[in-house]
């Protein structure tokens, strides 16, 4: 690891290219898709366009490793870490020089981070020789498996290897079979309806000589499932595990459509039908083009609102509205369009992974104008939330996710 303004290109003896090696080396750990080919036209296009600044520098690399923009994260967070050696050598110190306890607050934990930093260090650790562990024994009767911690861990904070088992464990939800009544009727020898028509058809058969009773019951479907998923710079962190759930809810069940939505909507139904969820998210990546931009979700959710709701949302649809609910724009527009999809939906619920903060508060203009018309207010933060929901689904709504406690909390706060 090396400072980028120490680096001179022009000496015969420079390292410029090992370093460049090493760090898609650990691009790779940390979950990219850095293969040779990029890590040679990465090497190529640093020493054609030279280093002017640390800007530059970064600029070049990322033009080149960086494929999909749900990769930005990991890039910036393993930027930070591999070409500038001083910050990392202060931590380092700061481990293991007596200090006063930090009373402060603590910061957010980076986006990538864990992952990063476990790819960075994981040769150092195995080239580290073995020490002797005391062999220790606890007693577990009274704690957690790996498994619940990792279920109860946030999406943003897990490292590659736990994405890995993340996906793996969304793979393996369980769906509910929830169903709803239509006005259309089907053939049941032990429905409570007579059917005219098909006692009719049967008597035809033998010329009118016999007439027997036939009876019919409800149709029951399976309603409709339309996601609207925020893609914004503020929800990058969880964008590709939201993806890879949207997949599997699309193999699971029947009529699944699929919206994402930052500063425009796009519909990316058809790209998750592809069996291979790689295949998937990579066409939806080639689909979407404002990836981690700004938010409007007033005007966005009034545009699907125009031209999809008519098509999407019958036989009692449910939505499943994946935001922040931290909206750029003016919120008046944004409460008109929430109480029409509010209108025009059977269930309507609100996943936002703010909640996963003891202290939220429905402060922001943009959750205020929107908890009014939703029927629940629900984390979506890691892989127990997704169960919680997927169970929820074909359940009544609990006295937890109700989002009026948010609204009389607020008022309450306010007051």
């Amino acid at each position: 690891m090396m400072d980028v303004s120490v680096i001179d290109t022009a000496k015969p003896d420079g390292r410029i290219a090992d370093n460049i090696v090493y760090f898609a080396r650990a691009l790779r750990k940390a979950g990219m898709r850095v293969g040779p080919a990029s890590v040679k036209d990465a090497i190529e296009a640093v020493l054609a366009a030279g280093i002017g600044s640390r800007d530059d520098f970064y600029w070049t690399l990322h033009a080149v490793l960086v494929t999909r923009h749900e990769d930005h994260p990991t890039f910036d967070e393993a930027f930070r870490l591999f070409w500038k050696s001083r910050e990392l050598i202060e931590k380092m110190l700061a481990m293991f020089s007596p200090v006063a306890p930090d009373n402060r607050e603590k910061q957010k934990p980076r986006a990538a981070e864990n992952r990063v930093s476990q790819a960075m260090f994981e040769g150092h650790q195995k080239n580290q020789p073995p020490r002797e562990i005391p062999e220790i024994e606890v007693d577990a009767r009274f704690t957690v498996s790996g498994n619940e911690m990792l279920r109860a861990k946030d999406f943003a904070q897990m490292t590659a290897r736990e994405v890995s088992e993340a996906r793996r464990e969304i793979a393996a939800l369980r769906l509910p079979f929830d169903t709803v009544r239509t006005r259309r009727f089907k053939p049941d020898p032990h429905g409570a309806k007579v059917d005219p028509r098909a006692m009719m058809r049967a008597a035809a058969r033998t010329g009118g000589q016999l007439i027997l009773p036939k009876f019919r019951s409800v149709r029951e479907v399976h309603p409709p499932l339309v996601v609207l998923a925020d893609i914004s710079g503020s929800m990058s962190q969880y964008t590709r595990i939201f993806l890879h759930f949207l997949h599997a809810l699309t193999e699971k069940r029947r009529r699944v459509h699929t919206f994402v939505f930052g500063t425009r909507l796009t519909n990316l139904t058809r790209q998750m039908r592809h069996r291979d969820p790689d295949a998937a998210l990579a066409d939806c990546s080639a689909a979407v083009k404002d990836w981690s931009g700004g938010t409007r979700i007033g005007d966005t959710l009034g545009e699907f609102n125009r031209l999809w709701s008519r098509r999407v949302l019958g036989q009692g649809a449910v939505v499943l509205l994946i935001t922040d609910g931290l909206e750029r724009d003016d919120v008046a527009g944004l409460s008109e369009e929430m109480e029409r999809l509010k209108k025009s939906c059977r269930r309507l619920i609100w996943l936002n992974p703010l909640l996963r903060f003891d202290g939220f508060e429905a402060r922001a203009r943009g959750v205020r104008a929107m908890l009014p018309y939703v029927d629940e207010f629900r984390p979506v933060h890691n892989l127990n939330a997704l169960g919680d929901l997927c169970a929820s689904l074909g359940a009544p709504a609990s006295r937890q996710s109700d989002p009026r406690l948010w609204i009389i909390d607020g008022q309450r706060r306010a007051a």
